[in-house]
């Protein structure tokens, strides 16, 4: 095995799930919140699409190969002075880190108290504060293929809580769509 953590096996992106997730971010940030930024707006929409595959949700692995399952392990595995094997390394677990917090929170906040049980190392950390600062973090490597990414993570740092109330919305439509559709989401 190398000597970098393993991500999991990516998963091909669903382009008809990646469109229904772009118009209800659009729709949620236009017209629940009044604001929108494109860019922003297409990265959260790529997350949701992205953790429509619960091994992607959960794709940071240490390196043994072990599936990671709370942000406490994962900030192990984020810094180069513990388990990190590059600085490239740990920008990405940050990124994770940052989309894993704000899809809990946002999407199935009523999932927060079982991952953040009085058992687990979770339940020391706040998930609004961990994903801003992890998004900051990932958003400090503004260089070379990184560049380009940057200014949506620090945007994501800085607007997390406003993001949260976007993926409410997002939810909420996903909920009535459900009701319609005779499915219903559950985490």
């Amino acid at each position: 095995m190398s000597s970098e953590l393993s991500f999991g096996a990516p998963t091909a992106p669903d382009p008809t799930l990646r469109r229904l997730f772009g118009a209800l971010v659009e729709r949620a940030f236009i017209q629940t919140l009044g604001v929108y930024e494109s860019h922003v707006a297409d990265y959260l929409a790529d997350v949701l699409t992205d953790f429509a595959h619960m091994q992607q949700v959960y794709k940071i692995k240490d390196l043994s190969g072990k599936t990671l399952h709370e942000v406490a392990d994962m900030l192990l595995h984020a810094d180069v002075r513990l388990e990190a094997t590059s600085f490239n390394r740990e920008r990405e677990v940050h990124k994770h880190i940052g989309d894993f917090t704000l899809f809990w929170a946002g999407i199935y906040p009523e999932a927060l108290p079982r991952l953040q049980a009085q058992t687990r190392r979770d339940h020391l950390l706040d998930y609004v504060q961990q994903g801003k600062n992890s998004y900051a973090i990932a958003a400090s490597h503004d260089y070379g293929d990184y560049r380009h990414q940057a200014r949506t993570l620090r945007k994501l740092s800085d607007e997390f809580e406003l993001c949260l109330h976007g993926l409410h919305s997002v939810r909420k439509q996903l909920d009535g769509l459900g009701k319609t559709g005779g499915w219903t989401l559950a985490a």
